[in-house]
């Protein structure tokens, strides 16, 4: 079936479901790229039934970030778990109300992923079901056509920002998507928890990023003028790169002799300015990525900020002073997901699968995880 035609069987379908009482499609969905132990259910009229979300945070902090075997232990632990509750919250009995089992299939850490791709094979090769591997930036990209009162419309900008990617895309339908940036080295999200470990915040229940976030915000006006200008990195190039503002952070401690001579309010400050600068790194990359659009014809009406890192309340406020500002292009709406869908989450599997799942398109039981996967690849 072509993405066309697939695309139209989609959306006749979910109307059938809202205008008539037909059950709709019921899907059970895992995600389990990396830390967090997910399960959901979502049906084709853009219900949430059930959203299972078991974090791993106590288990890692000690280590400064994810120990991959550890990881994967805890969703071996978790896993029949946050199945059940999903399928409890839900209501929903597994053999008559269910229609189709999704997972995460990538990217992210092989380990990780092959435990919620042997859960979902079993679910569905037991149950009768069929099955879909999801992409996981899909995912994160597609989840405010199921959140939003108005769904943003395609062709439309998205920024993927997390602890493992960093990502400007073109989206011009459900499976088609365009990189129009991507990071040389590590990702937003990595730069920040790193940053955070630097600082010697505590992580509390929700990591690293958000300790960033809640320090931060203790104060949300610190006087910064005695932390020297932290430098631009690329500026006017159309791609990410968080390295150098970590080096930089890095040796301006070790010049000012250790994070140990850092009272608690030049602490703040110094979070503050590093916060600030990835930030504007951020507005500058989606505004070259909307010049490009300019310049293409295309026109954007929409942008759609997702992964962990757009939780976050003040880049939101960024985002929107940013575009707000901008003379250069047509007004532009900025869309969100809930801040409890900006992390990982199995709803956003979910309805990355639905699409496929309403065409008839499947995938065969002998499918493998694959934790390198360019988003260009899905549409194939």
């Amino acid at each position: 079936m072509s993405i066309r035609s697939s695309s139209k069987h989609f959306l006749k379908t979910l109307f059938a479901c809202s205008s008539s009482s037909k059950r709709c499609f019921n899907v059970l969905a895992i995600e389990t790229s990396a830390d967090d132990t997910c399960a959901a259910v979502v049906n084709s009229s853009r219900k949430i039934l059930s959203n299972v979300v078991i974090k791993q945070n106590d288990i890692h902090k000690g280590y400064g970030g994810i120990h991959a075997l550890l990881a994967i232990h805890e969703h071996m632990r978790n896993m029949p778990f946050a199945v059940k509750r999903a399928l409890t919250e839900a209501g929903l009995d597994p053999v008559r109300d269910i229609d189709g089992i999704a997972f995460t299939r990538g990217p992210g850490m092989n380990g990780c992923l092959a435990v919620g791709c042997n859960a979902a094979k079993t679910l569905a090769l037991t149950l009768g079901k069929p099955l879909v591997g999801a992409h996981h930036m899909q995912g994160h990209a597609l989840t405010p056509l199921l959140t939003s009162e108005e769904p943003p419309k395609f062709p439309f900008l998205t920024l993927l920002i997390s602890g493992g990617h960093t990502l400007l895309l073109l989206a011009t339908s459900n499976t088609e998507f365009k990189i129009l940036a991507t990071t040389v080295d590590g990702a937003i999200g990595r730069c920040i928890d790193r940053v955070a470990r630097s600082l010697e915040l505590e992580w509390g229940s929700q990591g690293p990023g958000a300790a960033l976030e809640n320090f931060v915000n203790e104060d949300p006006n610190p006087d910064v003028s005695d932390i020297p200008p932290i430098p631009k990195i690329t500026p006017g190039r159309l791609f990410f790169s968080f390295g150098g503002y970590h080096s930089w952070m890095e040796c301006f401690l070790r010049a000012e002799g250790g994070i140990e001579m850092f009272d608690i309010s030049r602490k703040r400050q110094l979070a503050r300015a590093f916060q600030a600068s990835v930030f504007a790194h951020l507005e500058e990359k989606v505004l070259l990525g909307l010049k490009w659009c300019a310049e293409q014809d295309i026109l954007i009406q929409d942008l759609v900020v997702s992964g962990g890192v757009a939780s976050n309340q003040h880049l939101r406020e960024r985002l929107h002073q940013c575009l707000d500002s901008s003379r250069s292009y047509q007004p532009i709406r900025l869309v969100f997901p809930p801040v409890h869908l900006c992390t990982d989450n199995a709803v956003m599997i979910a309805w990355a699968a639905m699409h496929r799942f309403l065409a008839g398109d499947h995938d065969t039981y002998d499918i493998i995880p694959r934790s390198k996967w360019s988003i260009e690849e899905i549409s194939g």
